[in-house]
């Protein structure tokens, strides 16, 4: 709402300026305001469960781990008198399993298995990260949540993961993973 009331006032603001020049200039300020918040409103953000973990320094296959999916319906019907009591009921149960997939590329660093809160596996990868270090070794290794509960963000092919780092889970750790495959619900 805060938001609004500022490109509200911002936009009265030009419109009262005489200068046509000024005004051209304002206008264009006040449009490309409207694209950065539009832009920022686009991020995804979800908490999601790590499912599947692997790291290595060096090229691996990531393969995905199989699924299965169980649902049961039960009902159950009791009919009694003051002295007797007779139930009846019945179940079906029915699942899907899926079997684990092999990613057709070799990975490196840190991949993550994210089951998201519609049940949609997103796979994540991060590779170490370039820090000027003034010496020989500018890498750092991607930070790891030890947590199987995060938050993640989500911003085109990237995927921002935030975990909590302290005792009062007001702090947060994060780093930035490449989404390399999304499973759908199935």
């Amino acid at each position: 709402m805060k938001k609004l009331l500022f490109l509200t006032n911002l936009f009265r603001t030009i419109n009262n300026l005489n200068v046509w020049r000024f005004r051209t200039f304002y206008m264009a300020l006040a449009i490309a305001a409207c694209s950065i918040l539009t832009v920022q409103a686009q991020k995804l953000k979800v908490d999601a469960e790590i499912v599947d973990r692997q790291t290595s320094d060096t090229n691996y296959s990531y393969e995905v781990p199989g699924r299965l999916y169980v649902q049961s319906n039960s009902r159950a019907d009791c009919y009694g008198s003051s002295n007797s009591v007779n139930c009846s009921g019945s179940s079906t149960t029915t699942g899907t399993a899926t079997s684990s997939r092999t990613i057709s590329y070799d990975v490196r660093g840190a991949t993550f298995v994210l089951r998201l809160p519609d049940n949609r596996l997103v796979v994540v990868n991060c590779e170490s990260k370039y820090q000027l270090k003034f010496d020989y070794i500018n890498q750092r290794s991607c930070r790891i949540p030890i947590v199987d509960n995060i938050r993640v963000e989500f911003d085109g092919d990237k995927a921002k993961l935030f975990w909590p780092v302290s005792i009062d889970g007001k702090k947060f750790q994060s780093e930035t993973y490449k989404i390399i495959g999304i499973l759908q619900n199935q």
